[in-house]
């Protein structure tokens, strides 16, 4: 992606050290010994950089950035537009949101801002101009970083106006509205889009079509004043590619349509390392760091990771000692094409002064911390040649966030919680102990190249999924479905006549009943045949009846009056094959259904032999040449030898054993 190879680096705030020149001059002789190659500046610089309406200030910008590039680091720089200055909210309000109460908030916070507001739009747009037209041409100048971590929601006047705007494009017909939301219910009617207000508390907030209507239009109205912020940027000669860092399981906007706004995505993430077995928590940052590769089908961006603890969490822990290089190359290893960090230099004051940073506040390049990021910058200069490489996945996972609000907003069967997430996860990890890449994609996705799609608890079939589907497994795909799905429309309207609407054929069943379970109880699955299943495993939370036609019943239901009913089945349809889960089964279940799975379709990892558990695999490549990660996370040796491995070695010392969080990179010429 970027003729540098990797970047290496991060947020720089270096506003907060005007004053004390001999530290900025400091941080670069550092950054230099860390072989840090890009920062970011600027994204809460607005009140620097307009201290007062009209009055600007980029000067010191301009000779930070010019600095920065006469020592080879290249700037990702950012439009301020994620917190706004004093005068801007004691001069219009009406830059301030409201809260779904429709009390309006007062000066304070980041994300405190109405997207909606012509003044606000107004405002950044004369700053960002002053910004394009003073770096546009600059070489110095690698990206630009819009905005930071979008997020919330305003209800003031300006938006509820812009919400049945974009209701009456939606849905052309107030008729059309009450259909699709099923309005009739409770005698909730609307005669005209001008009756029409957000959620609230106080108000509506059980037509679920309105909720999901108003979740979806606050990703437009999100997305349409980032595509507000770079058109002021291309306008005026940027023609440098744009991202916007995203966030771990964030699911106030689908970034499925933000990322459609940028050119590159980035997140941030902040895992909790520690906190259980690292193996788990590397999973879980490794499905989201698919999740993000997948957005654009292309390498991503981390854009902050922490070096050491972080300030707002539970329990800030420390990273153990390899941890922070394991964890970075751990996002290499899934498409990311940086390793960078907040903070480059720790704050001295307020919110964050306790954030960890390459640089603390003893100020030396002698601590711990500071070591293990200059080693990264070493091992990610030696993989330089995997920049810009991709990764190839024969498995996805659909996940969908506009399902999730869905099922998060159904009412029944199951309040206190669904689990989606974790159903989710125990698919991925089952795969990720394989040793295989898996994508993870929306159902906007293109599904037909994969030789397995897993789609668990699809409540909200939208786009005419289920046609790509029954398209997919005519063809010769293997699917794997679970309860609760193709229950509702993409309006969350129940689907009359069987469920999984349309997909009846396909899987050779139709569902039932669906049984919620108190957190204490739990039933089983009881295989047909031990030839095809080992052992029984045990099913919580959510245990769905169905009634089979042409499918087969691979495992039945050990207890209660469904005693005897189906638990997993198996349709062959076209030349493929569907699979149904019924219930929440245990994660073991998984991992016995997805070898046997893989052993028919003869699909196999990079390496070959039982991969320990603390070990999690992965690969790049670049069309001549794979690259396969292989990542210990465990704070303790652990034994690789019975694995095949052939390559040659990028990093690390042997293909024998791996130190405790140590990553061993090897170079496979593809055949």
């Amino acid at each position: 992606m970027f003729e540098t190879g990797f970047l290496h680096g991060g947020d720089y705030n270096p506003e907060q050290w005007i004053r004390e020149p001999a530290i900025l001059a400091k941080d670069i002789e550092y950054f230099k010994k860390a072989k840090i190659n890009a920062v970011t500046l600027g994204v809460f610089s607005w009140a620097v950089l307009e201290p007062c309406e009209g009055e600007y200030h980029i000067e010191w910008l301009q000779l930070i950035i010019d600095k920065l590039y006469k020592n080879g680091i290249r700037t990702i720089l950012a439009t301020p537009s994620a917190a706004r200055p004093k005068w801007l909210s004691d001069k219009y309000p009406e830059v301030l949101r409201v809260n779904e109460n429709r009390r309006r908030n007062l000066f304070g916070a980041r994300h405190n801002h109405c997207y909606t507001s012509p003044v606000y739009r107004e405002k950044i747009a004369h700053i960002n101009t002053l910004l394009a037209k003073t770096f546009s041409e600059n070489p110095s100048i690698l990206m630009w970083h819009i905005s930071n971590e979008y997020g919330g929601e305003c209800h003031c006047p300006l938006c509820q106006e812009a919400f049945r705007d974009w209701l009456k494009t939606q849905y052309q017909s107030i008729d059309e509205l009450n259909d699709k939301w099923a309005t009739t219910f409770w005698s909730h009617t609307y005669q005209s889009f001008s009756q029409i207000e957000s959620p609230s508390s106080l108000g509506e907030k059980a037509v679920h079509g309105l909720n999901l209507a108003w979740r979806r239009f606050v990703t437009h109205q999100t997305t349409d004043f980032a595509k507000h912020e770079i058109n002021v940027l291309r306008e005026n000669g940027c023609t440098q590619p744009t991202t916007a860092n995203l966030m771990y399981d964030f699911t106030d906007i689908n970034y499925d349509i933000l990322a459609e706004a940028i050119d590159v995505v980035s997140w941030d993430t902040y895992p909790l390392w520690h906190k259980t077995k690292d193996i788990i928590i590397a999973n879980d940052t490794g499905f989201y760091h698919d999740y993000m590769r997948c957005l654009k089908d292309k390498p991503f961006i981390l854009m902050e990771s922490c070096p050491t603890s972080t300030n707002w969490q539970g329990i800030s822990k420390l990273k153990k000692p390899g941890l922070l290089e394991n964890a970075s190359l751990h996002a290499i290893a899934h498409g990311a094409d940086s390793v960078l960090y907040f903070q480059m230099r720790q704050s001295r004051g307020s919110s964050e002064k306790f954030h960890g940073a390459v640089i603390d506040h003893y100020g030396g390049c002698d601590t711990r911390v500071f070591k293990e990021v200059a080693q990264t910058g070493v091992d990610l200069e030696k993989l330089s040649e995997i920049a810009g490489s991709r990764t190839n996945s024969k498995v996805a996972i659909i996940y969908d966030v506009e399902n999730r609000w869905g099922i998060e907003d159904s009412q029944g069967p199951r309040n206190d919680g669904m689990f989606y997430p974790e159903l989710l996860k125990k698919s991925y990890r089952a795969f990720k102990k394989k040793g295989l890449n898996v994508d993870i994609i929306s159902q906007n996705g293109n599904i037909e190249n994969y030789n397995v799609v897993v789609a668990p608890m699809l409540y909200m079939l939208r786009g005419e999924f289920e046609n790509k589907i029954k398209a997919y497994v005519q063809t010769g795909g293997t699917l794997i479905m679970t309860y609760w799905s193709g229950v509702v429309d993409n309006d969350d309207r129940c689907y009359l006549g069987g469920t999984p609407h349309g997909l009846n054929e396909v899987l050779g069943l139709r569902s039932q009943e669906i049984d919620a379970l108190y957190d204490d109880e739990s039933n089983f699955f009881v295989p047909v045949s031990t030839s095809l299943f080992g052992k029984n495993y045990t099913c919580k939370n959510l245990c769905e009846l169905v009634e089979v036609t042409t499918g087969e019943v691979l495992m039945r239901y050990g207890t209660d009056f469904y005693k005897g009913f189906p638990a997993v089945t198996k349709n062959t349809y076209g030349k493929g094959s569907a699979y149904y889960i019924c219930a929440d089964v245990e994660e073991s279940f998984y991992d016995e259904l997805y070898s046997m799975v893989l052993k028919e379709l003869s699909i196999n990892g990079p390496v070959q032999g039982d991969i320990p558990a603390s070990i999690e695999v992965n690969t790049r490549h670049d069309g001549e040449m794979e690259y396969v990660f292989i990542q210990n996370f465990a704070n303790e040796i652990v034994d690789i030898s019975k694995l095949s491995i052939d390559g040659i070695l990028l990093i690390g010392e042997n293909t024998k054993q791996l130190k405790a969080y140590e990553t061993i990179v090897l170079k496979v010429t593809k055949v």
